[in-house]
């Protein structure tokens, strides 16, 4: 049994000036947006959900990106409203949000 039953991966990579990498977007801070939401709906720890800042994923292009494990299901988003769908969505019932998956 694994310890977390979902990991939430946000990529908070900043690249040097001028190259594009998804804390250029805020990553980091929608991370602890993420993080927050999910204790307040106390779906953290043990058993349940871990979100945790990644350093790059390799997607950048693509970005700003986070990935969830074990479905290793990829999401770009834009805002908090995202991030908000995805953890209604994905984290409490178990559903893709295919409009932001990559």
């Amino acid at each position: 049994m694994s310890y977390f039953e979902r990991h939430v991966f946000f990529c908070c990579n900043q690249r040097d000036a001028g190259a594009n990498c998804c804390n250029n977007y805020g990553a980091s801070k929608i991370r602890d947006y993420a993080k927050d939401k999910v204790k307040s709906l106390k779906l953290n720890g043990q058993g349940k959900v871990r979100v945790n800042m990644a350093g790059c994923l390799d997607r950048c292009d693509e970005g700003p990106v986070m990935v969830i494990y074990p479905e290793e299901v990829w999401y770009t988003y834009v805002d908090q409203e995202d991030v908000d769908e995805i953890v209604q969505e994905h984290l409490v019932h178990g559903r893709v949000v295919e409009r932001l998956k990559i």
